[in-house]
């Protein structure tokens, strides 16, 4: 009998975002036919606003596409940040 074992990757990320520290949870989608990563973040109320990033001809595409500005004007930041954490995993 043989047991496979399939990593779970998860891990938090610290942005500052208009000159806000944020805490991003990304948590990565297996049985996923692309790189997909399921993101939660807080709001300024403590509202958690929900959207995934998926890695589609090697950059981050955000769906779904009616995020918040502030997410909307750092997609760059965001997307570098992850590229960043990816090779610890």
């Amino acid at each position: 009998m043989q047991i496979q074992f399939i990593r779970a990757v998860q891990f938090s990320l610290l942005i500052k975002l208009d000159g806000r520290l944020r805490e991003f949870n990304f948590r990565k989608i297996r049985n996923s036919e692309v790189e997909t990563f399921s993101v939660n973040v807080c709001n300024e109320r403590g509202d958690r606003i929900f959207f995934d990033m998926k890695k589609l001809d090697s950059s981050w595409d955000f769906t779904p596409s009616n995020l918040p500005g502030w997410i909307e004007q750092n997609k760059k930041v965001i997307r570098q940040a992850v590229e960043d954490e990816l090779p610890n995993w």
